[in-house]
């Protein structure tokens, strides 16, 4: 077996289980300030790359012996397998996050054998399982199931409180309910691979959601409890600061008792139209359908959270029933019996049976109703109304929408300008234009000399 520090043993032997979190000082590979490692004891320690490069190299030397540590062929393997693992790691982690240690591994042995390695991914497996099984047998107690490391929650106030696993159990539970195909169980072992001891209490919610999501490639139902599970972090984060804070016994009573608050709180914040408030909010909170919740996969519920809930300060005031019901109100405000048009907007909308535009789905209701899809003008031919229609698109598509523009009574490239003796020239120029929930679009203009 090789030692710690040889790079170069005389004989064969299988490759080490390398801690990937022990970091090695100095070592500049980009990456160890952004993302920390998950040891099994469930304490959390700072990713390092290199011990991945150190890893993969030993395999290699398990296999082709100590001659090979001069090979320039295995150095510039194992740097490209080490890429291949990081990305396959961080994919979805951009911004920085955790990763297991167990995952890094799994992750090792994909690469290699993807690459055709696969006497080395062998010889990486076999000696995994041998430490797995001495580990096992070194427990004091064979028989028994080692105790789990001891998990605790960073609160908003400081303090720490233990994971409530029985918690989560049922929250998964519940997100399962109804499916055939899928395992709370297995949601719940990936979850346990991301938590960490001292993890902020508000990153559980979207530990189970991204839980659930890697296993959608395993079967689709898992888009349907990853969705669950959205919807669950979801009622939690909309309920903050509402009077009355302690949740109500499910989703259904929440719909009914807090979509009047809702609705006010959005109003006060200055989101939505003060008409609004003047509904009959009682009649139209009886007429919410929370179970159509459950028709929205993973992919869906994410881009409403993302793209279409009002929000105040990164907080989201809307679920998707109140968010369907406040797009109906918005429609059906000018309507004589608007409670009533309003249900029956909202039974469209909330039963994908028709869908808005999204501009629509963006304004309505609120203090800038513009609902309008696609806005066609005429650009006149001359200097002041080009920038006069250009600073139309601006205004435009600040509040959502399509914009096109007839330019054909602008003159031709090369014509002749009286006013100025000159000639019309091509002249292109691109800037960003403010849009509201949107990436900035490019606008390009042509003006004339």
């Amino acid at each position: 077996m090789h030692t710690e520090s040889s790079l170069n043993p005389p004989t064969r032997s299988a490759p080490p289980q390398t801690d990937f979190g022990q970091a090695e000082p100095g070592h500049p590979d980009g990456w160890s300030d952004q993302y920390d490692v998950i040891r099994r004891n469930g304490k959390l320690t700072r990713f390092n790359v290199s011990k991945i490069e150190v890893a993969v190299t030993r395999a290699f030397l398990s296999v082709e012996g100590g001659t090979a540590a001069a090979s320039s062929r295995v150095h510039e393997t194992v740097e490209q397998l080490s890429r291949e693992v990081m990305e396959a790691l961080f994919r979805r982690l951009p911004d920085g996050g955790t990763v297991h240690i167990e995952d890094i591994q799994d992750q090792v042995e994909l690469a290699l054998m993807r690459n055709g390695h696969h006497k080395v991914a062998r010889a990486y497996v076999l000696y995994r399982e041998e430490h797995a099984r001495l580990r096992a047998a070194a427990s004091p107690d064979c028989e028994a199931q080692p105790d789990p490391p001891q998990i605790h929650l960073q609160q908003p106030d400081g303090s720490r409180r233990p994971l409530d696993i029985g918690q989560l159990e049922q929250v998964i539970a519940e997100a399962c309910s109804g499916l055939k195909d899928v395992s709370a169980e297995r949601v719940l072992e990936e979850v346990l691979r991301s938590v960490y001891d001292g993890m902020p209490a508000a990153e559980i919610g979207p530990a189970l959601t991204l839980s659930a999501r890697v296993l959608i490639e395993q079967d689709p139902d898992y888009s349907l409890v990853a969705a669950h599970l959205l919807l669950d972090a979801l009622r939690r984060e909309v309920s903050l600061g509402l009077p009355g804070e302690e949740e109500t016994a499910g989703l259904p009573e929440f719909y009914r008792e807090r979509f009047p608050d809702l609705v006010h709180r959005a109003v006060g914040l200055e989101l939505l139209d003060p008409v609004l408030g003047g509904y009959d909010l009682e009649r139209l909170a009886r007429a919410l359908r929370p179970e159509r919740d459950r028709q929205f996969t993973y992919l869906g519920l994410q881009t409403l959270y993302d793209r279409y809930f009002i929000h105040n300060a990164e907080r989201r005031l809307e679920l998707p029933q109140t968010f369907f019901m406040r797009v109906a109100m918005g429609l059906a405000i000018h309507e004589i019996d608007r409670e009533a048009r309003a249900i029956e907007f909202y039974d469209l909308l909330s039963s994908f049976d028709f869908m808005s535009s999204t501009p629509t789905l963006f304004n309505s209701g609120t203090l800038r109703p513009q609902l309008s899809s696609c806005y066609l003008t005429t650009v006149p031919d001359e200097l002041g109304g080009i920038y006069s229609a250009i600073r139309d698109n601006a205004l435009l598509s600040k509040f959502a929408g399509g914009l096109g523009n007839d330019w054909t009574r602008v003159r031709g490239l090369g014509a002749h300008i009286r006013g100025t003796n000159g000639d019309h020239f091509q002249y292109l120029r691109r800037f960003p234009v403010d849009r509201t929930g949107l990436p900035e679009p490019v606008c390009e203009i042509q003006p004339v000399r």
